[in-house]
């Protein structure tokens, strides 16, 4: 993955929105308290993790990366979940090669700085949402 396509697809996924909220409707069946339980444990196990990932050989950044994609995807996060992609084959490229010499360990880089990116957008939006229901909560919706 070139540092070129890396920016040109963290560029496409700005435009959309950090959540998905009518996907994630629809994977929560339209039961708000489900949508608060699935979000909150989404941002718990993105924090962890981004913790892994930015700590990890390339294998298990991988690893780590692919987990995290398919949690963004259940809830709508599309450009979490393409950063998770982009450093899921960036790190895969590395995990065959000697970590002491690394061609394109500056994608690998730069696809752990997209999903920070992508990940702290998320959570604003999510934090945002969550800070609605709560609202909505304590209203007796």
């Amino acid at each position: 993955m070139t540092a070129s396509r890396l920016m040109t697809a963290a560029e496409d996924d700005r435009k959309v929105a950090a959540i998905d909220e009518i996907h994630l409707e629809r994977m929560t069946l339209g039961d708000r308290r489900l949508e608060r339980e699935v979000l909150e444990l989404f941002l718990r196990q993105t924090t962890i993790l981004l913790d892994r990932i930015v700590n990890a050989l390339p294998p298990l950044a991988a690893a780590a990366a692919h987990t995290l994609k398919g949690s963004a995807r259940g809830i709508g996060a599309w450009r979490v979940a393409r950063a998770a992609e982009l450093l899921e084959q960036a790190a895969g490229e590395n995990g065959g090669e000697d970590a002491s010499r690394h061609d394109s360990g500056h994608d690998l880089a730069g696809a752990i700085d997209e999903l920070k990116t992508a990940s702290l957008e998320a959570s604003a939006a999510i934090g945002t949402r969550l800070t609605m229901l709560l609202a909505d909560f304590s209203r007796g919706r």
